[in-house]
């Protein structure tokens, strides 16, 4: 069901409640080490600022456990304020009498950033009260927070309920409104042939994405450390390369459903192995020849080359998850050339999502020539795994 957006209610001279999602990653000494979170915030801010709305913005940061200002939003206001050219006045609170005043000074067209909500154990229990005091905040409430949408939290799935009783407005940003359409596009109407990459760690937590694409995907590449469960399924030696072992069955179920729908599953045929204790030696070996003492890294030269055949033919690509142990210089060739690979085709459809995977695009440096890039991380596999997003029910439909 479509969402009404800001577009579509009166913004001029209202208090307006933004929810983002500035759960960007940090580095070991706190610096923001990509902003893609908070870059694709800034449409929805700009027009709330340009239509003479007074912008309270409120957002979580990590797991801090309590009080911790390492996970502080203080530097996300500098890097707002230099984007939208305009001061972002941060208050180290988000609830509490300090921030009252602040709110009732705020002027149209002026933006506060309120602290990290997860200082308070209230947001992630999902606590009326702490919603009630957020409400107090403004006249209309704002999601744009996509990647936190599968969470019933305060601020995502408490607020907008009570906003709605109280008779205020609660609809989506241009950011959210983004990846409903192009998810919507990619998973319901694909422009065929429609490819599925899926890489990462585990297939636990993608069994649902599995299930829901097995009715609509035309091929399926498999790589990354969940290769490793598929190739054991198949009596394949992967030496020490980490295993599922409670979903082999799964992946030996998966591969007989494909082979009944005509959908062809492609495994790595060659990898990039490496000794897992010091990562120092690296081989380059056919699948079911890895050392027994070494582990799957990346996928090898002849798997890039089929992987990037199979890519070439089609007209739809989903991708989630990286195909190597990509943070390591020396494991991330096969993620960042098969995402060159995609960058540099035409007449395609590209989406692209999953935290990990928005990091190696950017390590692959062609973010700007993907169609979407999904922000969103659980969210992103829920809503493809055919699950509902409880912020996304509250908010008000077209």
């Amino acid at each position: 069901m479509p969402k009404k957006t800001v577009k579509n209610i009166e913004l001029n001279n209202k208090k307006v409640i933004v929810r983002e999602d500035y759960n960007v990653p940090l580095d070991n000494k706190g610096k923001i080490i990509d902003y893609t979170r908070i870059d694709e915030s800034l449409p929805t801010l700009n027009y709330l600022i340009k239509n003479k709305a007074s912008v309270i913005i409120i957002s979580h940061l990590g797991r801090p456990n309590g009080k911790d200002k390492n996970f502080s939003l203080y530097p996300i206001a500098n890097y707002l304020s230099r984007k939208i050219n305009k001061k972002v006045k941060f208050i180290d609170d988000c609830l509490g009498t300090k921030v009252k005043e602040e709110i009732s000074k705020i002027k149209p067209g002026e933006v506060i950033l309120l602290e990290n909500l997860r200082f308070y154990s209230e947001e992630e229990e999902n606590d009326i009260k702490f919603a009630e005091e957020l409400s107090k905040y403004g006249d209309i409430f704002v999601c744009d927070a996509f990647g936190a949408l599968h969470r019933e939290h305060a601020s995502v799935h408490m607020l907008p309920k009570l906003m709605k009783k109280l008779g205020k407005n609660s609809v989506a940003g241009f950011l959210v409104e983004k990846e409903l359409f192009y998810l919507d596009k990619s998973i319901k109407n694909p422009e065929r042939p429609f490819l599925v990459i899926l890489g990462g760690n585990k297939i636990s937590t993608k069994i649902n994405v599995i299930n829901n694409l097995l009715e609509k995907v035309d091929k399926l590449i498999i790589g990354g450390g969940m290769a490793n469960t598929f190739l054991k399924s198949q009596n394949i030696n992967i030496g020490k390369s980490k295993v599922e072992y409670d979903k082999i069955d799964f992946a030996c179920e998966m591969l007989k459903k494909s082979k009944e729908k005509g959908i062809e599953v492609i495994l790595p045929t060659s990898l990039v192995v490496t000794d897992p204790e010091t990562r120092k030696i690296i081989k380059i070996v056919d699948k079911g020849n890895i050392p027994e003492n070494m582990e799957n890294a990346d996928i090898g030269p002849e798997t890039i080359k089929n992987f990037s055949k199979e890519i070439k033919k089609t007209k739809t690509i989903f991708w989630n998850g990286p195909l190597g142990i990509y943070e390591i210089e020396n494991f991330s060739k096969g993620t960042i050339k098969i995402a060159k690979l995609i960058a540099s085709l035409n007449n395609k459809t590209s989406i692209i999502g999953g935290g990990d995977s928005v990091a190696a695009i950017s390590k692959a440096k062609v973010k700007n020539k993907i169609n979407h890039i999904s922000t969103g991380g659980g969210a992103f596999l829920d809503l493809i795994g055919g699950k509902n997003l409880p912020g996304l029910e509250e908010l008000e439909d077209m």
